[in-house]
């Protein structure tokens, strides 16, 4: 039976990537709101209500908006704001995760997809939290850099009007008052009992992340080693298509000696290395900020909750 679908706030960076990702699929319908409509509230309702999935890719007010204008319990909400990743009643759209995160997809109307940087932070420490290999009160640091692309459509406007200007070709910190958006969501999943020093990098290319946590062997309870959480990793996203850890690697550098960002690029892989030495382990994620990272999440997690297989539409990213 085909679907109906509609993304509410399709005109945004997400937006436009789930269109992309759905277009031309037989078991979907695409339903679309006339552009001079788009802020109507009395159509946007008409629509949500006639879909049986909605993406809302807006705002998180907005988005909020959205979800309080379903009026039936057949439609059901796939958010990839932040208004609702920690709120206990949405599913949290990382089925990989846990078998309990992905039965919760499925069962649920309402899933909240994660952020971009939340995504490479939790694959790398709700494992290693959950067992009790990095304790939950252990004083994280995280570093990750990003493309301008998860800076929305104002970001890449600025970078698109001013290529040679030397500011932007440099990398630029944000979020300085760490305090980032994604801070909650973080702490929240991952089980940490206080947030994490987080400080992310905005690059000067388009697309493409790195998010990095270094731990301290002494800091960590047994005898756990760079090599055996590798391994350990291994185990818990064995048979996951869409996460791919390597070995430990011990030798400073993955690609000639460098770990780029873009290597995921136009995937929905998410790819974890483990490197270090006796005394420093550095965990990293790559993703692609615009695939694993937003609309490829959203729409692995519409495959789940429709029954069929995740892999469906995303073949070739």
């Amino acid at each position: 039976m085909v679907k109906r679908v509609f993304v509410d706030g399709r005109e945004g960076t997400t937006g436009l990537q789930i269109d992309e990702r759905l277009h031309g699929r037989t078991d979907i319908e695409l339903i679309y709101i006339d552009p001079e409509k788009r802020k109507d509230v009395s159509e946007r309702r008409k629509l949500i209500n006639e879909a049986d999935i909605v993406f809302l890719c807006l705002p998180d007010d907005a988005a909020r908006e959205s979800v309080s204008l379903v009026e039936n319990s057949r439609t059901r909400v796939i958010d990839a704001s932040t208004a609702h990743r920690t709120n206990d009643a949405w599913a949290y759209g990382f089925p990989e995760l846990s078998h309990a995160h992905r039965e919760k997809i499925m069962n649920s109307s309402r899933v909240a997809v994660p952020g971009c940087y939340a995504t490479g932070f939790n694959a790398l420490m709700f494992p290693l939290i959950n067992e009790g290999i990095v304790p939950r009160d252990y004083p994280l640091t995280c570093h990750a850099v990003s493309g301008y692309s998860g800076g929305g459509k104002k970001r890449i406007a600025e970078y698109a009007a001013n290529p040679m200007d030397e500011s932007l070709k440099s990398p630029r910190f944000y979020a300085l008052a760490l305090q980032h958006k994604h801070i909650p969501e973080m702490q929240k999943v991952s089980g940490l009992s206080q947030a994490p020093l987080f400080t992310p990098i905005i690059g000067a290319y388009y697309k493409g992340m790195t998010v990095a946590i270094p731990l301290y062997t002494r800091l960590l309870p047994g005898k756990s080693s760079g090599a055996s959480i590798a391994d350990f990793l291994e185990s818990w996203y064995k048979g996951q298509r869409f996460i791919k850890v390597f070995p430990f690697n011990s030798e400073g550098g993955i690609e000639d000696g460098f770990l780029s960002a873009t290597g995921c690029n136009d995937t929905n892989i998410l790819e974890i290395y483990v490197c270090g030495n006796d005394d420093h382990i550095l965990l990293t994620a790559r993703l692609d900020n615009l695939g694993k990272g937003a609309s490829g999440a959203a729409v692995q997690c519409m495959n789940i909750m429709l029954g069929l297989d995740e892999f469906i539409g995303l073949e070739w990213y």
